[in-house]
């Protein structure tokens, strides 16, 4: 016996005369084996198809981010809402008549003005040469024009006293002639042919020269007039001019020229200006006006007339659209709006405000909030709440016409359906979703 524990019984060896024999061991069967391993085979098949024919489990959504909106079916409001400002319905931009430097600035923009308050005092010496220039040279024109005068009414004296002179000589030769036809008429061979001729002759032509100077005289009267006409308008044109430096050197006190409220009054001392810049603004307080930029794309549909609601942030006023910007600037149109209602307290000139534009009512269609990437007139994906609640599955719905937070459903929704709006980008490559 073995120290470790008693000895296992042995099945006795076969012996022969000769001694121990091997026993043959019977072999075990293949078709049993083939049998073991098809089974499982077919288990492993089976189970890989089971598996295949199974949905994979949904991504889940917090509940709690998402906005979930109902679809109904009523009236709805077609609405554009874009920013804008509060400007005065009346305001009056001073611009420099001409160039200077500003020398005293006795007030600052918020004051009350009235029309001849000065607003800013500039200086330019060019502008004081131009004016003593021009008026050198109106005195100039009026001196000649004062000469002009006296030489023509000179020279049309000559010309009368000319003619008179001749009239005389005429009238006397005339009578001469009167004389001679006389004599000749009574007694035959009184008059002497010579100096019956002779009398006829300068008869005649004392009155051809007396028509001559007389012709002389109105043409030089036409002068006369053309010449003084001209030095006239010389001189009215030296007056213009004289008028224009005077005004261009009146314009250096610049002032506000309507009363109203001081807005804007963007120059410093010493500032160098030019023609045309912008000096100051002055505008009427108490009428304001809202003037809203709308995107080019929501623009379509306003129309002068329509309600539009302008959100101060310390109340509501109802106002109408009254002007819409026929150019786009910057990618949106500028629309202005009357106000309608009573301001609020604080609302001012350049305050931002919110306004909300009518465009139309939709009575008895489908609607629901508009879905953070939903387009007017597309058709897009939307997640609706399946029954049970928990889950949301794809569709694809069909949208219409668009208003701030609404939109119309033609197809792919039923009235009560509960969809998702807030944006599901992340779940694009799935059709169902579950909500925790």
């Amino acid at each position: 016996m073995a120290a470790g524990g008693p000895a296992l019984p042995q099945s006795p060896t076969p012996t022969t005369p000769e001694g121990p024999v091997d026993v043959a061991r019977q072999p075990r069967s293949k078709r049993g084996r083939y049998l073991l391993i098809g089974a499982g085979v077919a288990a492993l098949l089976l189970m890989t198809l089971a598996l295949s024919r199974l949905e994979p489990r949904a991504p889940s959504v917090d509940r709690a981010t998402l906005y979930i909106d109902s679809v109904a079916r009523g009236t709805m409001v077609r609405e554009v809402r874009a920013p804008g400002t509060l400007v005065p319905e009346r305001m009056v931009i001073i611009s420099a008549l001409t160039a200077g430097r500003v020398e005293a600035l006795p007030l600052r923009p918020g004051v009350t003005v009235d029309a001849n308050t000065v607003l800013a005092v500039l200086t330019n010496p060019d502008i004081q040469r131009e004016l003593l220039e021009a008026q050198r040279q109106l005195g100039s024109v009026e001196s000649s024009l004062i000469t002009l005068r006296a030489t023509l009414s000179q020279q049309r004296l000559q010309r009368e006293s000319a003619i008179r002179q001749m009239e005389s000589e005429y009238g006397k030769a005339q009578r001469d002639l009167r004389t001679q036809l006389a004599l000749d008429s009574v007694r035959k061979g009184l008059a002497a042919p010579n100096e019956l001729a002779a009398a006829r002759d300068l008869a005649e032509s004392l009155q051809e020269r007396l028509g001559y100077e007389r012709d002389q005289l109105r043409i030089l009267e036409r002068s006369m007039q053309e010449q003084v006409k001209q030095a006239e308008q010389q001189v009215e044109q030296m007056r213009a001019i004289v008028v224009f430096s005077q005004d261009r050197l009146s314009s250096m006190q610049v002032r506000a020229g309507e009363s109203g409220v001081l807005q804007e009054l963007p120059l410093e001392l010493g500032q160098w200006v030019t023609p045309g810049q912008r000096l100051a603004r002055v505008a009427q307080p108490g009428q304001l006006k809202a003037v809203l930029r709308v995107p080019e794309t929501q623009a379509k549909d306003i129309a002068i007339g329509q309600k539009t609601r302008i959100d101060t942030r310390n109340g509501i006023v109802p106002g109408r659209v009254i002007r819409i910007d026929p150019i786009v600037q910057n990618g949106t149109v500028t629309v202005e709006v009357a106000l309608e209602g009573e301001l609020p307290a604080g609302a001012r000139a350049d305050l931002s405000v919110d306004g909300t534009i009518e465009i139309e009512r939709l009575d008895d269609v489908m609607y629901v909030g508009r879905p953070s990437y939903g387009q007017p007139e597309s058709t897009v994906s939307l997640f609706r709440l399946d029954p049970d609640g928990s889950h949301a599955s794809k569709v694809q719905v069909k949208l219409g016409r668009a208003s701030v937070s609404t939109i119309e459903v033609v197809q792919g929704l039923q009235v009560g359906d509960k969809v998702i709006i807030s944006d599901m980008s992340a779940s694009d490559n799935v059709d169902r979703v579950r909500l925790k």
